[in-house]
């Protein structure tokens, strides 16, 4: 019998990915959304609200894809979610989270790690993957300050950007098979400095901007001195790396 997954976020970066390819490892494939979709490729898209808890009746689905979020309300989201589908009798809930989301003293970090807990706390088995900032995430923000006539450059602030296609490809994996707890951390291949993403997107552009070093206050510079960000031991790695991501992009 053909089991059925349903992917939040279906229609973002990442689940634009992800979705063909659990298509085509035969499973039926619902989406949820706010606003629902049109059906097509042999995709459902329904509607429902995660953060107001409305439409979210999961009888008949298999595995849950928790790949939707926000800057706000992803707790509240996951909580909903997780008690729909512990309701449903759903067998395998897989979420993405982010590095760091137990140490970043910042709001997104913290409602990543409000949505692990209601995962955890569920009562369904789960898989959580935590990955690094995307490699299309980071190239929006850099092209945003290589913009400016003089590009402020924070000290010490390092990422380890991942690509989108390589988060997807373990996604699914993960989707796919059993259910596996806290699995290793996913980032890219190599840790940049904030200027040297910069320069490399200046390079790629044939462009050159004055860089004025600043130094980031408070608590969140410390855990970004700290590389509270980074999983520098013990993580998974990408394939593809930012300097090819950018080159695709030039």
């Amino acid at each position: 019998m053909t089991e059925t997954i349903l992917v939040t976020g279906g229609t973002g970066t990442l689940g634009k990915l992800v979705l063909p390819q659990l298509k085509a490892a035969g499973y039926e494939v619902r989406v949820l959304s706010r606003r629902g979709g049109v059906n097509s490729d042999g995709i459902e898209h329904v509607q429902g609200d995660l953060v107001k808890g409305e439409g979210l009746k999961l009888d008949g689905i298999d595995i849950v894809v928790h790949l939707a979020g926000g800057a706000k309300g992803d707790a509240v989201a996951a909580a909903n979610l997780t008690r729909a589908a512990a309701a449903a009798g759903v067998r395998h809930l897989v979420h993405i989270s982010v590095i760091g989301a137990d140490k970043m003293p910042i709001g997104y970090f913290r409602e990543k790690l409000g949505a692990e807990q209601a995962v955890r706390e569920s009562g369904v088995p789960w898989t959580i993957l935590r990955a690094a900032q995307f490699n299309s995430l980071t190239y929006t923000i850099v092209k945003k300050m290589a913009g400016m006539p003089i590009v402020p450059v924070p000290g010490g602030l390092r990422f380890q950007p991942v690509d989108e296609r390589d988060v997807a490809d373990r996604m699914v994996e993960l989707a796919l098979g059993e259910p596996a707890g806290a699995v290793p951390d996913l980032a890219g291949p190599a840790v940049y400095g904030l200027r040297e993403l910069v320069d490399s997107y200046l390079h790629a552009q044939g462009k050159r901007r004055p860089k004025l070093p600043i130094r980031m206050p408070g608590k969140v510079g410390r855990a970004y001195r700290n590389a509270d960000n980074l999983t520098l031991t013990g993580a998974t790695t990408g394939k593809r790396t930012w300097d090819q991501y950018v080159t695709e992009q030039s």
